[in-house]
């Protein structure tokens, strides 16, 4: 009995970890050369935010990040979001994967500007 309590337990355990895994799916960060103002952000914003796995967008102007969060069970690829960047009239410098939030990265970012 206890064996089959024991296979239960870590059963349950391996599903509660692929589910939280779902659900903290990775961030990209990119930096964005070519955005001075405010029209430039929103629309790199309005373009991520139009892709179907996108979950939040963020973009910092002053520091030429942009963040884009998938939805949960998502992915992202790194060759859409340049696509998508690069078709909105900018250029893509670097690509960064981080387990950090959108919100989070953008109380970064602003704590960093100040």
């Amino acid at each position: 009995m206890k064996t089959v309590q024991t296979i239960v337990a870590l059963a349950l355990v391996s599903t509660l970890t692929s589910l939280s895994n779902l659900s903290h799916a990775e961030t990209t960060k990119v930096t964005v050369n070519g955005m001075v103002c405010a029209f430039c952000a929103q629309g790199i914003e309005a373009a991520l935010k139009a892709l179907p796995e996108t979950k939040f967008v963020y973009v910092d102007l002053k520091q030429k990040i942009v963040a884009i969060e998938p939805k949960a069970g998502k992915t992202l690829l790194q060759a859409t979001l340049k696509k998508e960047i690069e078709d909105a009239g900018y250029d893509t410098v670097k690509f960064e994967q981080t387990k950090q939030t959108v919100a989070q990265i953008k109380a970064d970012l602003i704590a960093k500007g100040k």
